[in-house]
C-alpha cells in the first residue's frame, strides 16, 4: 500500500470520527446550547479534515491532467475556507437566537426532575 493512501486514509478517518463525535453529541447532550456545541466544532473540523485528505488524494493521485492537480485541489481549498467561515456564523446565528427566545438551559435542578420522572 502506498503511503499516501495510509496517509489520507487516517486523515479521512479522523475527519469522519470528529463527524460521529459531534452525531453522539448531537443526540446525546441535554440541551440546545450543549448540542450546538459539540456539532459547531465537530463538523467544521470533521468536514476539514475529509477534504484535506481528498486534497492531498488528489495531488498524489495518478493522474496525468495538469490541470486535475491544480483547480480541483484550489476549489476543495475554498470550500474549506467557507466551511470555517460559515459554520461558526451559523452557530452563533442559531444560539443567539436560541437565547433571545430564551429557551431554557439544562440545569442540576432539571437533572433532578428527569430522575425523578425516570423512577416512576
Amino acid at each position: 500500500m502506498n503511503p499516501v493512501d495510509i496517509i489520507v486514509t487516517l486523515i479521512m478517518s479522523v475527519g469522519a470520527l470528529l463527524m460521529l463525535t459531534g452525531s453522539i453529541g448531537l443526540l446525546r447532550l441535554p440541551d440546545v446550547y450543549c448540542r450546538m456545541h459539540a456539532t459547531g466544532k465537530c463538523d467544521t473540523l470533521g468536514e476539514s479534515l475529509i477534504l484535506l485528505g481528498l486534497i492531498i488524494y488528489q495531488v498524489y493521485s495518478g493522474h496525468e491532467l495538469v490541470l486535475d492537480k491544480v483547480i480541483v485541489p484550489a476549489k476543495m481549498l475554498f470550500i474549506i475556507l467557507f466551511f470555517f467561515l460559515a459554520n461558526p456564523v451559523a452557530t452563533h446565528a442559531i444560539m443567539k437566537a436560541a437565547f433571545i427566545i430564551k429557551t431554557p438551559m439544562w440545569t442540576k435542578q432539571g437533572w433532578k426532575v428527569w430522575q425523578k420522572e425516570e423512577s416512576r
